[in-house]
């Protein structure tokens, strides 16, 4: 099922949160939405479900416009951070709640509740509370219960927010299979682009309420467009181009490999901090003329204020904004 939105815009006391979103997500795609705290990411979601009022603008699920829809009847299933399973209910239960408000019979409910909990792989929990589960084993339960009524659009909201990022790294992987081998159109908000990099096959990125930025996550990458969308993504290697290729204006992304530490360098800089990461020695330099900070990868650590000299691979550079390089 396909989902459009046409300059959909949210006002809470007279504020936009929300301004002229244009988004379309195609049946079966995974969507992410990505953005810090306050971009109205999650409001955005919320007006997608029809628990935040649109003041302008519509939403239509497979062609059909659900401005107006209320949330219970515009098949969206929704899944938040918290989970929000009922302790007072078995797992079976939980999954199953949907369905019954939706008027399946006991015995429907309770096969397809067990077909999904074998999908997400709790097969022989059916009959545990909330409370005996593990964080990740909860957050089986609750996308188990949020596809139960067959969703025409699944809307997950950090989803993962809540577990350490060892757990998040497998839990993202197999939410991605599940939504995969059902069909299921998806959009996913969070403020982590690896997350968000690794769960969509596109993604929008949102700034005061606004798309800043709209592709795959591989085209944003080589084309982030602006300072933001460049920092957003993790681009912070940030350095004016000119600093690097005499004449260029604007900014320039400098990847950790694009780097060569070597005694005849053409640049020099400045060592100002070291640290230890992934396995490398990260020294922080003040380049030398033209200033602008940029990391590179050395063999042992620095000590502060040491010169040191160094080449950079041009064909590696990203132009974040400006001329071309």
């Amino acid at each position: 099922m396909s989902l459009e939105l046409s300059q959909v815009t949210v006002t809470y006391d007279g504020t936009r949160i929300v301004k002229d979103i244009e988004l379309s997500v195609a049946s079966g795609e995974r969507f992410a939405i990505m953005g810090p705290s306050g971009s109205g990411k999650s409001t955005l979601l919320r007006a997608i479900a029809g628990l935040a009022p649109i003041s302008s603008g519509t939403v239509h699920i497979d062609g059909a416009d659900v401005s107006s829809v209320p949330a219970h009847r515009r098949r969206v299933g929704l899944m938040f951070q918290d989970y929000a399973l009922f302790p007072h209910m078995s797992v079976l239960e939980n999954v199953a709640y949907g369905l019954r408000m939706g008027g399946v019979t006991s015995a429907e409910r309770a096969e397809q509740s067990r077909t999904l909990l074998d999908l997400v792989g709790l097969g022989t929990f059916a009959d545990r509370r909330p409370d005996t589960l593990s964080g990740g084993e909860r957050q089986r339960v609750a996308l188990a219960r949020t596809l139960a009524p067959s969703p025409a659009v699944v809307l997950l909201d950090e989803p993962l927010g809540s577990l350490d990022i060892s757990l998040r790294e497998s839990l993202l992987g197999e939410t991605r299979s599940i939504l995969d081998s059902l069909g299921a159109t998806s959009v996913y908000v969070t403020h982590d682009r690896s997350e968000a990099f690794a769960f969509c096959d596109r993604m929008a990125i949102l700034n005061e309420g606004r798309v800043v930025r709209l592709g795959a996550p591989d085209e944003i990458w080589h084309n982030p467009g602006s300072e933001f969308v460049a920092r957003s993504i993790g681009q912070t290697n940030l350095v004016p181009c000119r600093t690097i290729n005499a004449g260029n204006r604007g900014v320039c992304f400098v990847p950790l490999d694009a780097v060569q530490v070597h005694s005849e360098g053409e640049l020099k800089g400045v060592v100002t901090s070291t640290r230890f990461e992934d396995g490398s020695h990260i020294v922080s330099a003040v380049i030398e003329p033209g200033g602008g900070a940029l990391e590179m990868p050395v063999p042992h650590p620095m000590s502060q204020g040491r010169e040191i000299r160094f080449d950079v691979n041009r064909d590696k550079l990203i132009l974040v904004s400006g001329d071309e390089i």
